[in-house]
This record gives C-alpha cells, structure tokens and sequence, in this order.
C-alpha cells in the first residue's frame, strides 16, 4: 500500500462540488482499506463465520449490493427484481475469492461514482423515498447513508478478516 494519506486528505476532486466528494473519498477509502486487510486471505477465510460474525465475502457483497440498491433510490427508482435476488444471495458463499469480489465491489463503486459525479449540487435538498414503505428522505440523507453505511461494514469485514487470519494461523 502507498504512503498517500487518507483519501479525504489528498484535496479537492477536479469537477466534483465539495458538499458531493464525501461520498467519493469514502468509496475510494474502502477501496483501499478492503485490498490492504483482504491480501492473502484463502477463500476458505473469506467465507469463514468465526464466532458468527459475518463473512468477509458477505461484506464486501454487501457494500457493493446496498450501494447498487441505495443508487436506485437516489435516482429515484425502485428496487428491480435482479435487485431483490442479489440481496437474498449476499451471504451464500459461491466459491468467490478475494479478488473476485473486490473486482464486483469497484464495478458497484464505479456505477455509483458515475451518478455522484453528475449530480447537481442544487439537487440535494430534493426529495427521495426508500423502499416499500418509501420512507422519505433527501438526496443528501442518501449520499450520507451510502458513504456510512460503506464505512461501517468495512469495519466489520476488516474484523472478520483480522479474526478469521488469527484462528486459521493458532489452528
């Protein structure tokens, strides 16, 4: 990993409205915290569920699906049927590794940076609904959900992945 500081300190994004690059910097953040704490991990820990905790595999499946489905909404969709499949399947292990699923993690992160970047900053007062229920909430409730919401699994699949290295090397 290089000896760049945190995304959030290497400055403005050229193009991108400052109240719209948090967002970025936490995509790029988990980008980068995900390759460094998922780097030799076998396949077996990806998928490992130490003490029940959820499976770094299902994290990073997670991250990239919530951000696909979350981007719906801030565009003002629903959720599609391939949406709803997606979800119930982020947690069966398929065989996937490490750099697979980072692979399908920075495809999710690219689609949304793509709708960030063009997104009007005047844009985010508007209005949103979330679900079935549409629950209401703003543009810019949805870009701080996502950026959080991102940050908050990275720290658990970073755990599950410290923890499923440490019992597979005492084993």
């Amino acid at each position: 990993m290089s000896n760049l500081p945190e995304p959030w300190l290497r400055g403005p994004i050229p193009g991108v409205h400052p109240l719209v690059a948090p967002i970025l910097y936490a995509f790029q953040q988990a980008r980068e915290d995900l390759a460094k704490y998922t780097e030799g991990l076998t396949n077996e820990q990806i998928w490992a569920a130490p003490h029940g905790l959820g499976p770094v595999g299902f994290h990073l499946r997670h991250i990239a699906g919530s951000t696909d489905r979350l981007m719906t909404y801030l565009q003002g969709r629903q959720l599609g049927p391939e949406q709803m499949r997606a979800l119930e399947a982020e947690h069966i292990p398929d065989g996937q590794g490490t750099e697979a699923l980072l692979a399908e993690l920075d495809r999710a992160f690219q689609r949304a940076e793509a709708v960030v970047r063009s997104l009007d900053p005047a844009a985010l007062a508007e209005s949103r609904w979330v679900g079935r229920k549409r629950l209401p909430t703003t543009v810019a409730g949805l870009l701080t959900h996502i950026a959080e919401h991102t940050q908050r699994h990275v720290g658990q699949a970073i755990s599950a992945a410290k923890l499923a290295l440490a019992i597979r090397t005492s084993a």
